[in-house]
């Protein structure tokens, strides 16, 4: 081969390298970075022995259906690149090594199955649930889990129209603790006894036996402190929507209802000490439970992508990661 034939053919192979540099970058950049070979689990497990946060959520790339719902995980970060694992899920999270997976099981009408899984993000139990699966929520210390399901109706939208139920879960052990429902709560003092009780949105404190929830009956919604080992439960506070604890336990990120129909919701942060009530700069209806990225920003899931926004009502939503819902921050 002649000289000049060489160097034509080393000039093209450094074009088809730049060429692929680029695409990977941009890729990374757009969150669009992927592999689907189980990655993922040595990715978080090397994170935790690393001590690094890490973003874990579903993967909404409807570009590609193979992908759609799995797991992905990624550096902290808007535009980190992500990478998937094989595990499916319509709502999920995870805190100190362990993670709670909703997902349709196999086989013809299977129905729902809540999957407790590990830091490889393999399955370590498994267990069937009733319902349409709405949230899921672990303790920060991966000792309890908490799964909320639509049993009639799909929306929280009209409060005489739907059903749910709330269960906990030891994740340790892979079993059912308890129904919300069966917990004594009280109102001003007062057992609440009326039968249309419907809980949801469990957030849990550090130490996992204390909790917070939302409670609705006869037209009205609280916010409920709970205690798993007492199995009592009392409102603190009104109009409280799928409450997220804040990882210095001074506040409480939510979804409240300010208007009609499908633009009902607005995000508020409750200030646990003064009770004052926070509304958050997004002006679109959310209907999520958030996320706190750290004690002064909030994640949260709307139209298939992950925003970002301060706590304290100033700024503006950011898109955080693209085709995407379901966020968790993994601290170890």
């Amino acid at each position: 081969m002649s000289s000049g034939r060489r160097m034509q053919l080393f000039g093209m192979l450094v074009a088809l390298c730049l060429a692929a540099a680029t695409v990977a970058v941009v890729s990374a950049v757009r969150g669009g970075g992927a592999a689907t070979s189980g990655d993922a689990g040595n990715v978080l497990v090397a994170a935790r022995s690393d001590k690094q946060p890490r973003l874990l959520f579903r993967n909404l790339d409807r570009g590609k259906p193979q992908t759609y719902g799995q797991i992905a995980v990624a550096r902290l970060g808007t535009g980190a690149a992500r990478t998937l694992a094989p595990l499916k899920c319509d709502r999920v999270y995870f805190a100190a090594g362990s993670g709670l997976c909703l997902s349709r099981g196999s086989g013809f009408a299977s129905g729902y199955r809540a999957r407790v899984f590990g830091a490889d993000l393999r399955t370590r139990a498994e267990m069937k649930v009733d319902g349409i699966p709405s949230r899921a929520r672990v303790s920060p210390d991966g000792q309890l889990g908490s799964v909320t399901l639509f049993v009639t109706g799909h929306s929280y939208a009209d409060l005489a129209g739907f059903s749910t139920t709330t269960m906990l879960i030891d994740l340790q052990r892979g079993t059912k603790i308890a129904n919300l429902e069966e917990f004594t709560v009280t109102h001003e003092g007062r057992k609440v006894t009326a039968p249309d009780v419907n809980y949801w949105g469990v957030t849990f404190t550090r130490d996992h036996d204390r909790f917070y929830a939302t409670l609705a009956t006869r037209g009205e919604i609280y916010l409920v402190e709970g205690s798993v080992s007492a199995r009592t439960m009392k409102t603190i506070h009104p109009g409280v929507e799928c409450p997220s604890l804040s990882p210095n336990e001074t506040r409480i990120a939510y979804k409240k209802r300010v208007g009609a129909g499908h633009k009902r919701w607005r995000l508020y942060v409750l200030d646990l000490e003064t009770m004052r009530e926070t509304p958050l700069a997004e002006t679109r209806p959310v209907d999520d439970q958030p996320e706190w990225l750290d004690d002064d920003h909030v994640l949260y899931g709307l139209d298939e992508a992950i925003m970002e926004m301060p706590a304290d009502g100033s700024g503006h939503p950011v898109r955080y990661a693209p085709r995407g819902d379901s966020p968790t921050v993994v601290r170890w």
